[in-house]
């Protein structure tokens, strides 16, 4: 995939409705009234008559006839409805209420038309109307202000130059209601082409604030000491340790999983191969990871992937013992240790009885795993990568200056909410959800309010992080992995808390951006169980065209031609030719 791309879906619209009683039809303009014709007196008619004559109209009508003026009529009104018609679509097209709805909300124009909370359209769209530095033009047109895109920005963004190719690159109106698709769909998103994207990587690595060495606690015999969760491969850090965590400073020391052994996936609980570990530890200045644990999901194939992507992108997919089984019975893994671009690496000693937690690991805590890569792409087992890992860093990362990207959920943003939704799901026991909320509660944990902004949302849709690996990104997945290690492993809820801790010390922020750009270059599969119970797709049946009728023309012997003559003979042959056209045009449909 080497051209620029603006998206996947786009939206639909709908007709002009009526003005002033014309409908536009398929055949031109019908006057949805008729005028009435009054008749007048002879004696009126009489007198008039020289005034008619004298008349611009009377003169049409008698050089040009009544029906050519009449045209001509019509067709000047049809030129009027349809200036009038482009007047409201470009106004409507430019209005403050679809850029709210497509750029600040995010979630209204591809989820069932509205947001679901009254609450959140009006907290959202006060950032029209603020003047504040952190929110820059993204959109930036020549010559006026229509279509501009008000985003929150990432510490460091700035205005796109108008030379750069997505300069004047703008979401398009919404579609009209009733043609609105229900559910959550992709969005068009702006890519430059692999070449300008390679050539925009960034030479040297961004600046990490304060925070400039990170290290991390080894333990060769973790000790519980509190009844809260933790694990022995997390450490069992105190709250006290946890704290401290939060104090950020020059050099600092955390924990951040993999406390036993010499080096991550050395018996440290969660194992490689040495031949992988040998692997792991090579430069790249780009990886693209997922996993599959507890046989999940199916590996789904990148799609669209550049040959230079090919050479120079690995791309890591890990699993535990029983998915290596499953996929050695069916034939899927052999010793090449690949399938398709993947290459797998089995764990062995996973940390966890569930899987879900065990995907944790290499999730949050890739740059202990790769501590020699400069950027990395997370994307969950479901998902199939639609866009070259180029095209998309330069998106999320590159032109934003930020160094963490992951979007926001399509629907909620309140971590209250989405607690209550995970429990109504039955996504974890509702006691430990409760208990991780009430937590977070007593810490300072409030609703998601306005007094927030420029933070557009406390819920990720954290099915992919986008990541460079620099000391402050790489402790921001430490402290959230000690989260979904203390606490439940629905990392939806944790992440609020350890963001706003680590950005109420330091002058650093994180890219969320829509949900519906991330369904743009990933595609969002089934997981397998709920493959398993689908009914097998209807084999498609080829189904031939109905056989021509045998028609029977009264008065004629079948077999026996009856010569015509004359008139008759001219309209008969015209009449089976239309009938012989109407039939092939029916075989074609």
């Amino acid at each position: 995939m080497t051209g620029g791309s603006l998206g996947i879906r786009t939206g639909s619209y709908g007709s002009l409705q009526n003005t002033n009683g014309v409908i536009v039809g398929g055949g031109g303009l019908l006057h949805s009234k008729s005028s009435g014709i009054i008749r007048k007196s002879s004696t009126k008619m009489l007198s008039g008559s020289r005034e008619k004559e004298r008349s611009l109209p009377y003169v049409w009508c008698r050089y040009l006839g009544r029906r050519k003026v009449s045209m001509l009529l019509l067709i000047a009104f049809a030129l009027l409805v349809f200036v009038l018609g482009s007047f409201v679509v470009n106004k409507e097209s430019t209005s403050p209420n679809v850029d709210q709805r497509t750029g600040i909300l995010g979630m209204v124009p591809y989820v069932n038309g509205a947001p679901r909370k009254p609450e959140a359209s009006r907290i959202l769209a006060r950032k029209e109307t603020q003047k504040d530095e952190h929110f820059y033009v993204a959109n930036n047109l020549k010559g006026g202000d229509r279509n501009k895109f008000p985003v929150p920005a990432s510490k460091g963004a700035s205005i796109l130059p108008f030379h750069h190719p997505c300069a004047n690159f703008s979401f398009p109106p919404p579609p009209p209601p009733n043609l609105r698709r229900i559910g959550p769909r992709p969005c068009p998103v702006c890519y430059l082409s692999v070449e300008e994207a390679i050539a925009r990587m960034p030479s040297s690595p961004s600046a990490s604030p304060v925070l400039h060495n990170l290290t991390y606690v080894h333990d060769e015999n973790p000790i519980k000491s509190e009844p809260h969760g933790g694990s022995d491969f997390g450490g069992y850090p105190s709250l006290k340790q946890r704290n401290d965590s939060f104090d950020i400073k020059e050099s600092m020391t955390v924990h951040c999983g993999f406390v036993k052994g010499s080096k991550p996936g050395r018996q440290t609980g969660f194992d490689f191969d040495e031949s992988d570990l040998e692997e792991l530890q090579q430069f790249h200045d780009i990886v693209v990871a997922s996993a599959i644990f507890g046989n999940y999901d199916i590996i789904q194939q990148p799609r669209n992937i550049s040959k230079e992507a090919k050479k120079n992108i690995p791309f890591y997919m890990f699993i535990d013992e029983e998915t290596e089984a499953y996929m050695k019975n069916k034939s899927i893994l052999d010793s090449s240790k690949r399938v398709g671009l993947w290459r797998i690496v089995v764990i062995h000693n996973v940390p966890y009885s569930d899987a879900r937690r065990n995907g944790k690991v290499p999730k949050l805590l890739l740059h202990r795993i790769f501590p020699n890569v400069r950027y990395s792409i997370w994307i969950d087992g479901k998902l199939q990568l639609v866009v070259d890992p180029y095209q998309v860093l330069e998106r999320f990362l590159w032109r934003q200056n930020a160094n963490f990207a992951i979007s926001r959920h399509y629907r909620r943003f309140d971590v209250f909410v989405e607690a209550e939704a995970n429990k109504a799901a039955r996504k974890y026991d509702n006691s430990s959800i409760d208990e991780q909320v009430d937590f977070y509660k007593k810490e300072g944990l409030t609703p998601y309010s306005e007094a927030k902004l420029p933070i557009t949302s406390d819920v990720p849709e954290g099915c992919v992080l986008i990541k460079e690996h620099i000391p402050i990104t790489n402790l921001f997945t430490c402290l959230w992995f000690n989260e979904v290690d203390r606490f439940t492993s629905r990392d939806q809820l944790s992440f609020a808390i350890v963001r706003d801790k680590i950005m109420a010390k330091v002058d650093w922020g994180i890219n969320m951006f829509l949900d519906c750009e991330r369904r743009n270059f990933v595609i969002q599969g089934y997981h397998r169980d709920l493959l398993e119970q689908m009914p097998p797709p209807v084999a498609a049946v080829a189904q031939l065209p109905p056989a021509l009728p045998n028609i029977s023309i009264r008065g004629r012997t079948p077999g026996k031609r009856i010569p015509k003559h004359g008139r008759d003979k001219r309209s008969g042959s015209r009449r089976h030719r239309k009938a012989a056209v109407g039939n092939r045009d029916s075989n074609l449909f």
